[in-house]
């Protein structure tokens, strides 16, 4: 990310090309749309494709609801190593494909493996989105606007979740109160209804991707890599080329005091570990764990899948 160092305050203080800015991290932003959109859109479909599928024990549409959890943890562990190889824009674009791919597989399951499959494939491309779309729009924006433009993702994310709600309630707001399981199962509510909850995913999906292509690869990233010049080209269209100088000569002193160091999975396991950073203290893997399993129990995710 561009911090500002004192010396170059007034550089990076230009009059940014904000209309830019602010297109590259709405464009980023969708997969936070997404990452909310593709969450929640089971817990409305979840009455129906289970009547489908007859379903009918708790392990089985326990599995249903969570099995993408899986493919979460995937894609989260292998976003920072594969985009610091391939570039934030490909990942995105490649997670863009993902959620359209995979919207559609689980709209055309006919058999309740292949929608696991499927629900799990669309679980990685919700943990490359989760991690890379912040990612990407704090490694573009300016110091001065980060903050603002990385909490768009946070309100995309709320905006997906409500989407999906409602997208789920239009298209089953004619199902009559009381129906029995054998009327949804053969109705258009149990045998496609439920599809287009999932389908339609693919809508706000093909959008990212076709965003994605347009928008300008992670400045950062270009001259981790040896691509100063483009990381120049990239942050001139930003703020003018005062702030590119400034703010790639900020990148290129920030990569070489900080990335140089080394960083063991086992220093995660260790809670006494202490931070690269002066004056903080890393937590370490067991208390970061201890307090996902606390947010868990609070029920949030529970009420969304229930709702």
């Amino acid at each position: 990310m561009i911090a500002a160092l004192p010396t170059q305050v007034s550089e990076l203080k230009a009059k940014y090309n904000l209309g830019y800015v602010w297109l590259i991290s709405i464009v980023a932003a969708m997969g936070g749309l997404l990452f909310g959109w593709d969450w929640v859109v089971i817990g409305g479909a979840k009455p129906f494709f289970q009547r489908y599928f007859q379903l009918t024990s708790e392990a089985q549409i326990g599995w249903a609801n969570s099995c993408a959890l899986v493919g979460c943890l995937v894609g989260a562990l292998i976003a920072g190593a594969l985009s610091d190889k391939f570039g934030r824009k490909r990942l995105l674009i490649i997670a863009a494909l993902l959620f359209a791919a995979t919207s559609l597989g689980n709209a055309l399951a006919n058999n309740f493996a292949i929608f696991i499959a499927w629900r799990m494939l669309g679980g990685v491309a919700i943990g490359l989105a989760s991690n890379l779309s912040p990612m990407y729009i704090a490694e573009v924006a300016p110091a001065q606007v980060r903050g603002k433009l990385v909490a768009i993702n946070q309100l995309t994310i709320v905006v997906g979740i409500l989407l999906a709600q409602y997208i789920n309630w239009f298209l089953v707001r004619k199902l009559p109160v009381g129906a029995p399981d054998e009327f949804i199962r053969n109705s258009w509510f149990g045998q496609q209804g439920w599809r287009w909850m999932f389908g339609l995913t693919a809508a706000p999906s093909l959008l990212f991707f076709l965003g994605m292509l347009v928008v300008p690869e992670s400045p950062r990233w270009l001259a981790k890599n040896g691509k100063p010049e483009r990381a120049r080209g990239i942050l001139t269209k930003i703020g003018g080329d005062q702030y590119a100088r400034a703010a790639l000569a900020d990148i290129e002193s920030t990569l070489a005091s900080e990335e140089v160091q080394r960083v063991r999975f086992t220093d995660l396991l260790d809670p006494h570990a202490q931070s690269p950073r002066p004056r903080r203290r890393a937590r370490g893997l067991p208390t970061v764990v201890r307090d996902k399993c606390h947010f868990q129990l609070c029920g949030g995710n529970f009420s969304r899948c229930r709702l």
